[in-house]
């Protein structure tokens, strides 16, 4: 097991670097520099005391709770978590995990009773609420303590989950309305190969996503062996109402073509990922998404909406090119739509009204003052 960096170099900020004490782990320190750190005895002091044995923690505390629910030693999960952290994809173990460490560091010393005073909801949104700068953080920090309340609660070492109904902060939360457009997917493509560098393989991801809807982990383990003669046929890696939904996407001919140029892609001996890096190897989550992020923030892909505030477009928006693609190139209806998405018809339909339905009007609109405008001109010629 090994200690993990993390580099975060974002345009216009210090290069700073994330100390774990290994992958899904605690963070251990943060550093502002240029080039990677070097361990210090502090580090290691960290290292050793994050993988100590969990039964040395007192029982009468709220961190040993925590511990029991999803312990810091991914060695020790599978044996000793929860099953519901268990069951969580690692890509949501990861982000979730900086959260349980710090709700630890907060109320860790504290006895679990402390949680049936209702009036710790007000301590709950007054520490929500020291970062409220960062809504989407603070609305997943209290995500995360309303799993572990939960995790306490059927345990019977708390009556109440007083985290349940604080309110969420972030209201960029429906995202129906933005997709990827074809300027969007240009304006990447030349990001990627801008100053002659060669990141055709995060165009190949891009390329993918827009004609499969997968998200980004089920993108990058995608395999040969899961593409079938008339769909693909995958175990989503992300939970859903706590369930691992069969995701199976028709082929179409966008998929066939996208396909053919994936297979002509140099690869390692034995590498059976439908998408490879630049080195013929499979993506690593990190690997892929932190490049990803890099071509499309430099390339400046944002939605504007109808009040002109600017927002960044995800690869997670890409799914709804995909939806829109079902909808206006097979005539799929909202329930077929839903049901390849793993969305309620309802968001489907939203999506439908933007994007579909309004195009059909203006169309519909052009061809309507077009038919007039050639009915005047040919009264017009009839009179002379």
């Amino acid at each position: 097991m090994s200690v993990q960096f993390i580099k975060s170099a974002r345009k216009g900020k210090p290069v700073t670097w994330y100390i774990y004490a290994f992958r899904g782990g605690p963070l251990i320190r943060k550093v502002e520099s240029p080039r990677k750190p070097k361990l210090t005895s502090s580090d290691h002091a960290a290292v050793a005391a994050a993988l100590v044995d969990d039964t040395a923690i007192n029982p009468s505390t709220f961190r040993w709770i925590i511990r029991k629910c999803c312990p810091v030693n991914p060695a020790k999960a599978e044996t000793e978590g929860s099953p519901e952290w268990n069951a969580l994809a690692d890509s949501t173990k990861y982000v979730w995990r900086r959260h349980v460490d710090a709700i630890e560091t907060k109320w860790g010393k504290f006895p679990p009773a402390i949680w049936d005073d209702p009036r710790m909801i007000a301590k709950v949104v007054a520490w929500r609420d020291t970062m409220k700068n960062t809504p989407r953080t603070a609305d997943i920090a209290v995500q995360v303590l309303v799993f572990l309340l939960d995790y306490a609660r059927l345990h019977a070492h708390v009556k109440l989950n007083v985290a349940r109904n604080v309110p969420s902060l972030y209201k960029g939360a429906d995202r129906a309305e933005i997709i990827w457009i074809p300027e969007d997917f240009e304006k990447f493509a030349a990001s990627a190969k801008k100053d002659g560098r060669n990141r055709q393989a995060l165009i190949d991801g891009l390329s993918l996503a827009a004609v499969t809807g997968l998200r980004r982990e089920d993108l990058i383990t995608l395999t040969w062996d899961q593409i079938g003669e008339f769909a693909i046929v995958k175990k989503a890696l992300k939970m859903s109402r706590r369930k691992r939904r069969r995701v199976v996407i028709p082929q179409t001919p966008q998929l066939e073509a996208v396909l053919a140029e994936l297979r002509a892609r140099p690869r390692a001996e034995g590498v059976n990922t439908v998408l490879v890096n630049n080195h013929g190897k499979p993506w690593s989550l990190d690997g892929f998404g932190s490049g990803f992020s890099q071509i499309k923030r430099e390339a400046g892909i944002v939605h504007v909406d109808d009040e002109g505030n600017e927002r960044p477009k995800h690869l997670h928006d890409v799914r709804g090119t995909f939806c829109t693609m079902l909808l206006t190139e097979w005539d799929c209806t909202d329930e077929e739509a839903a049901d390849i998405m793993g969305w309620s018809p309802a968001r489907v339909g939203q999506i439908r009204k933007v994007y579909v339905d309004q195009k059909a009007v203006v169309v519909a609109l052009g061809a309507r003052i077009a038919a007039k405008q050639f009915a005047k001109q040919a009264g017009g010629d009839a009179g002379t």
